[in-house]
């Protein structure tokens, strides 16, 4: 069984904004070598989420838009005392920040319409993406 790792670094601009890192990561797995196994998807940060989704920009500009519905920016929370950005941690937490699919033939099992999204909350950041593959 072999393992590969790799990870893929890259900055936001832009408070809130989604970043569409397919292409890199269906690179990254080409480059691994690995036929059959699985792809494992891992953001590291707490304050942007990994999504499995369209990138269309109307759907990007509606899923930014229903997060702020759902976690209010200024919403009076525990950890502003801190640090003034609870909301993008709650938004991380309820989207998450990983994604395991299996790779068979060659090839990354997801849907059409399923791209590799970075969902930030907190920028502009300088990010990585940490992609790991175990198979053979």
């Amino acid at each position: 069984m072999k393992t590969w790792f790799k990870e893929i670094a890259f900055s936001t601009r832009q408070q809130r904004e989604i970043v569409d890192l397919t292409d890199e990561v269906l690179e990254a797995a080409h480059e691994s070598g690995i036929r059959n196994g699985l792809l494992v998807v891992q953001l590291p940060h707490a304050t942007a989420a990994l999504a499995l989704n369209e990138g269309e920009e109307g759907l990007k500009r509606d899923l930014l838009e229903k997060l702020d519905d759902l976690v209010e920016v200024r919403g009076g929370y525990q950890h502003d005392r801190i640090d003034d950005n609870a909301h993008a941690h709650l938004k991380s937490a309820l989207v998450g920040t990983s994604a395991v699919l299996p790779i068979v033939d060659g090839q990354i099992i997801r849907g059409t319409w399923q791209n590799f999204l970075i969902v930030e909350q907190d920028g502009p950041r300088r990010r990585k993406l940490a992609v790991f593959l175990l198979g053979e």
